[in-house]
């Protein structure tokens, strides 16, 4: 299992746009994705209403842990994505 930490930086935070590019750029790799928030929660990173569910605004942290035979490279794809501020700024 591959994890990477990453700050939400776009100033609307993890909304739907975010959350469906992220979604699809997960959905690029065969890896399991999982996304957690600062509280804990856990939720599929290949889904955007679980992604929804973690209510993330700017500046918050989330881990992006990755399993499978491309695990590496889905998490670095996906800290990139973030690190973009998703195209947003």
């Amino acid at each position: 299992m591959t994890s990477v930490t990453g700050i939400i930086k776009n100033s609307a935070g993890f909304h739907l746009r975010p959350a469906q590019l992220f979604v699809e750029k997960a959905n690029e790799f065969k890896a399991k994705v999982m996304v957690k928030n600062e509280k804990g929660m856990s939720v599929a990173g290949k889904s955007i209403l679980g992604l929804m569910t973690l209510g993330v605004e700017c500046g918050s942290q989330i881990i992006i842990e990755t399993e499978g035979e491309d695990e590496v490279s889905a998490a670095q794809a996906l800290l990139d994505l973030i690190n973009s501020k998703f195209g947003e700024e």
